[in-house]
């Protein structure tokens, strides 16, 4: 649980080097923390530069299985 309530989060980890650089939330199961669900948050620490000084983060939500079988 974290100091601000119970959260259900999912972790965000790296497409290329599978280290996990943060997490989003799913869910917050107490009002006053709806506002936070689908945000994400990055640890800049574990994001380490590897090309050229530029990052690429794709925001674009991943298909769900349920999102396939619509296709």
């Amino acid at each position: 649980m974290m100091l601000s309530g119970l959260h259900t989060v999912a972790d965000i980890f790296c497409c290329c080097c599978g280290q996990i650089i943060g997490w989003k939330y799913e869910a917050a199961h107490e009002r006053s923390q709806k506002y936070k669900e689908g945000k994400f948050v990055l640890e800049r620490a574990r994001i380490v530069d590897g090309w050229n000084s530029e990052f690429y983060i794709d925001t674009r939500p991943t298909p769900t299985m349920s999102d396939a079988e619509d296709a």
